[in-house]
């Protein structure tokens, strides 16, 4: 037996459908402004992924493009005027930053009702109080995709590897919320195989191609592989690979993600989501 495969493109769609069912409510189209700094080849590629999604759905999505060498103050400065603009909806800051620039000075600078990437500080207290929030994407497509095949996850043992202010520590104060006991593990975790045998859900987000191996799943355990990782292949070209080692963890595993097509769809999805709940939000503040 082999596991159910989570297809990301499916479960975004519905996403999309709900959203784009949203939008003759509000007096006009949102808009949704991506900051990128330099021009890392990935990230350009998540950027184009995302304005695409946007316009394909009727909102207005447009990029602020700055070279690597940006100053920190320059980006700060781009930033207040998104802000002020009653045109913009959402602004998401471009991870990864240049090194040279302090990335929670900068997330600190985003207005948290326009913080679609959920990471400004106030959203991200709110989330760890149970309040209502801008919640980041990919952890909410995580959610989104693991209530897709056990809605109440009561009582599960969840175990998130990874504690990042992007995924792993968002993932864990979600899963908490729905009654879920969760083990956060990380580099310095003591066991962690152990530790993944006795998961219900296992969420990996570390970006460590193959760290995940079958014999760390419980049998019928659901798997979330957000890592992604590019790989080197014999031929020269390159291969993306997740943090869980699919070929293996498919024969134990009761559901899992593949990469890609997995969470990537969804975290695309939850971010269009967002941009319409600050939208409507905004909306009714200057009603």
């Amino acid at each position: 037996m082999t596991a159910n495969i989570l297809d990301g493109h499916a479960h975004a769609q519905i996403v999309i459908d709900k959203v784009a069912s949203e939008l003759d409510r509000l007096p006009r189209a949102p808009g949704l402004t991506v900051v990128l700094v330099g021009d890392d080849p990935a990230s350009q590629i998540y950027v184009q992924s995302k304005v695409r999604m946007a316009e394909r759905l009727g909102l207005r999505g447009e990029v602020e493009r700055l070279p690597d060498d940006a100053s920190e103050a320059d980006l700060l400065a781009r930033i207040a005027a998104l802000n002020a603009r009653d045109d913009i909806d959402g602004i998401l800051i471009q991870l990864p930053l240049p090194a040279h620039i302090d990335a929670l000075r900068v997330m600190a600078a985003v207005d948290p009702a326009k913080d679609v990437d959920g990471l400004h500080a106030l959203n991200a207290g709110r989330l760890f109080h149970g309040d209502d929030a801008l919640v980041p994407c990919t952890p909410l497509g995580c959610l989104r995709l693991i209530k897709s095949i056990r809605p109440d996850l009561t009582g599960a043992h969840a175990v998130v590897i990874g504690s990042s202010n992007i995924v792993g520590k968002p993932m864990a104060a979600l899963l908490l919320q729905e009654q879920a006991t969760v083990t956060q593990t990380h580099i310095h975790t003591r066991g962690i195989s152990n530790i993944c045998r006795q998961a219900d859900i296992l969420v990996s987000a570390v970006g460590k191609a193959g760290l995940v191996r079958g014999d760390w799943i419980k049998p019928q355990a659901i798997v979330i592989d957000v890592g992604t990782t590019r790989v080197e292949k014999p031929d020269g070209g390159y291969a993306v690979c997740g943090d869980v080692s699919f070929d293996e963890a498919v024969q134990v595993a009761g559901a899992i993600t593949p990469v890609p097509r997995g969470v990537g769809p969804m975290t695309i999805a939850c971010l269009m989501e967002n941009t319409v709940k600050a939208a409507k939000a905004r909306s009714a503040r200057l009603q």
